[in-house]
C-alpha cells in the first residue's frame, strides 16, 4: 500500500511538471519581444494663397505643445489637391524646425477627406511595449529540461522599450548614409595604435 501511494504521488508530480510549462524554448532568446505601434495625429489648416495666417500658426504651435512634439516623432504635410501655397508649407516647416525636427517627404494615409483649400499636418508617433510582460504564471515551476520560462527576458526587453528614444530604431535601426566611417573610427584606431608606456 505504501509503495502504491508513493508511485501515485510520483506520477502526479510528473504530470504536474509536464503540464506546468507550455513552452519549449531551450535557447537564450526571450519569447516576449518589443512590439512597435504607430499612431497618426492630424490637424487641418486653412492654407490659402497668402500663406498661413498668424492665427493658424498659433493653433498649430499649440497643437504641437499639447502633443509634446519631440524626437522620434515624424511630421509630414498632406496636400493632395496642391492647394496650399509654398509660403504656407514654409511656415509649417519653420514651426516644426523650432521643435528640432524636419518635415518628412511622404505623408501616411489618414482617414477622412481633405477639403479644398485645407492642408493637413500629420504627426506620426511610434511607441514600443512588450505585451504579456511580466509573466509569473510559472513562477513556482521547476523545469528539468533546460527550458527558459515565459518571463525570461521580460525585464530587459521592457526596459529597452521604455528607454529607447526612437522606437522606429527597433524595427530598422539608424541609417549610416552620408557618415564617414573613416572619421568615426579614428578614435578607436588611435587607441589601438597607442604605444604602451611604462618603466
Amino acid at each position: 500500500m505504501r509503495i502504491v501511494s508513493m508511485a501515485l504521488i510520483t506520477a502526479l508530480g510528473l504530470s504536474v511538471t509536464a503540464c506546468g510549462s507550455t513552452t519549449a524554448n531551450r535557447s537564450v532568446y526571450s519569447e516576449r519581444q518589443p512590439v512597435v505601434t504607430k499612431s497618426n495625429f492630424v490637424m487641418d489648416l486653412s492654407a490659402g494663397n497668402g500663406g498661413l495666417s498668424a492665427s493658424e500658426q498659433n493653433r498649430l504651435s499649440g497643437w504641437f505643445d499639447a502633443l509634446e512634439l519631440g524626437y522620434g516623432d515624424r511630421v509630414s504635410i498632406d496636400d493632395p489637391s496642391y492647394s496650399a501655397s509654398a509660403g504656407a508649407k514654409a511656415a509649417v516647416e519653420n514651426i516644426v524646425a523650432s521643435y528640432g525636427l524636419l518635415i518628412s517627404e511622404t505623408a501616411p494615409v489618414t482617414e477622412g477627406n481633405i477639403s479644398p483649400g485645407l492642408m493637413r499636418v500629420v504627426v506620426t508617433r511610434s511607441s514600443a511595449s512588450v505585451p504579456g510582460c511580466p509573466d509569473y504564471s510559472h513562477r513556482s515551476h521547476t523545469d528539468f529540461q533546460a527550458r527558459t520560462s515565459a518571463n525570461y527576458g521580460c525585464g530587459t526587453n521592457s526596459t529597452l522599450a521604455a528607454m529607447i528614444a526612437n522606437p522606429e530604431d527597433l524595427v530598422r535601426g539608424e541609417s549610416a548614409d552620408g557618415e564617414d566611417q573613416t572619421h568615426a573610427s579614428k578614435a578607436i584606431r588611435a587607441y589601438r595604435d597607442k604605444k604602451v608606456g611604462g618603466q
